[in-house]
């Protein structure tokens, strides 16, 4: 499509498109501001920092801002699980009753949106495949409808400042029924955060010392934690909310804590950077391995990528959209099997993984391409019981169209 091929193979002429693209996002107002990376083939092909990281102090973005990663954390989560695989302590095909008691003899609701005291015993315990392919039958408050979801509301707080301990949220956890019988179909839940969990006491010290000493030490992650120290504070990002009828941006900011919380969200809960996230993204890439520190052995990252939901289990819609045309789940992740036919998650190559975060944050490893796209923005989206169902028509979008347009105008520089 384009010429002349600058670093990393990518058309210089098609990346100069993507800032003024991007910037006129932030000009309308619906953004703060972007941190963009593009990796290709071995090096940094194109960093874009535009717009500020805090509007009313007049602080720019920078390469090193921090930004609230949400459930880009699932993935870490899930690396430091397959670890403890590798190691013996855990298989995928274990109950989660082994380690976490709190949830043995669930019930199950009859009908999903129904009332809470309307179920049966469930089929069987919980495994820790379900927990990673979200077939546990968990839920979240956001992705569900019904009585259900202000049940996960009013007993475990919010999925992202919590007060919690880990102890009680699992103690909570256990009260309330499956919305689903274990296996039966993908249901986007709490079930990483109860694998962080598990983890956690698996290796008896909190999940963030888990993390800390298995992934991020070892690769360098300086800048990623579940807790932003106050030395460290200037640099993280706002979070702000575009109101639906217009106006500027509010600040929508979590608060933060003068220590580190005592719930540690694995599926939600990280701070992380741009080249901080390149590292573990890198890491998956090479199949567990990157700059001679290995974390996994490179079957382990292949069996994560590779699609385990059936195709009756990708028929059914996810957040109101038929999400799963063209790509699977696999451990943790999502994985791109037909490129021709997906359309939700932007461009990639067939075999591409990734996963998105709730404040629309996203990243992607490309196999066949060896390329890595990280993208950061700051955009609150509400998390309240039933949610999810409103996004396509309570949100002001502009902010979240932008990712589609970065994630082709990155491919277009390819000639794709």
């Amino acid at each position: 499509m384009y010429g002349d091929q600058g670093t990393g193979g990518l058309s210089a002429e098609g990346l100069a498109l993507i800032p003024p693209a991007l910037q006129a996002v932030v000009d309308s107002g619906d953004l703060s501001g972007f941190v963009t990376l593009v990796w290709r083939k071995g090096e940094i092909a194109q960093v874009n920092v535009l717009g500020q990281r805090d509007i009313a102090a007049g602080k720019p973005m920078t390469r090193d801002t921090l930004f609230r990663i949400a459930s880009m954390t699932k993935p870490v989560t899930s690396i430091a699980a397959m670890m403890l695989v590798e190691e013996g302590k855990l298989r995928l095909e274990d109950p989660v009753t082994k380690w976490l008691p709190e949830l043995a003899d669930l019930q199950v609701l009859k009908d999903a949106q129904g009332p809470l005291d309307e179920t049966y015993p469930s089929p069987r315990d919980i495994t820790v495949e379900d927990l990673m392919t979200h077939r546990a039958g968990l839920a979240y408050g956001f992705t569900s409808i019904g009585p259900i979801a202000h049940a996960y509301e009013a007993r475990l707080s919010s999925p992202l400042v919590n007060a919690l301990t880990p102890d009680a949220w699992l103690t909570a956890l256990g009260t309330l029924p499956l919305s689903y019988p274990p296996g039966q179909q993908f249901h986007y839940s709490h079930a990483t955060d109860v694998l962080g969990f598990l983890v956690a006491r698996i290796e008896d010290k909190p999940l963030g010392e888990v993390l800390r000493d298995r992934i991020f030490g070892p690769l360098g992650m300086d800048d990623t934690f579940f807790w932003c120290p106050p030395e460290k504070r200037d640099r993280l990002a706002k979070l702000y909310r575009a109101p639906p009828e217009g106006g500027p941006l509010e600040d929508a900011s979590l608060p933060l804590t003068d220590r580190p919380p005592p719930f540690e969200g694995g599926g939600g809960g990280l701070i992380s950077t741009a080249d901080d996230y390149l590292k573990f993204a890198r890491m998956m890439l090479n199949g567990g391995e990157l700059d001679g520190v290995r974390l996994v052995k490179a079957e382990t990252v292949a069996m994560m990528t590779r699609n385990r939901l059936s195709d009756a289990q990708r028929a059914i819609p996810f957040m109101g959209i038929p999400f799963w045309m063209g790509q699977g789940f696999g451990l943790g992740l999502s994985v791109i099997t037909d490129p021709e036919k997906q359309a939700w998650m932007g461009a990639g190559s067939e075999g591409s993984f990734g996963w998105p975060g709730a404040f629309g944050t996203w990243w992607q490893a490309d196999p066949a391409e060896d390329m890595v796209l990280i993208y950061l923005i700051q955009n609150s989206m509400p998390l309240n019981p039933g949610a999810a169902a409103e996004l396509a028509t309570g949100q002001r979008l502009g902010g979240r169209a932008a990712l589609p347009v970065f994630q082709k105008l990155v491919y277009a520089a390819l000639g794709k």
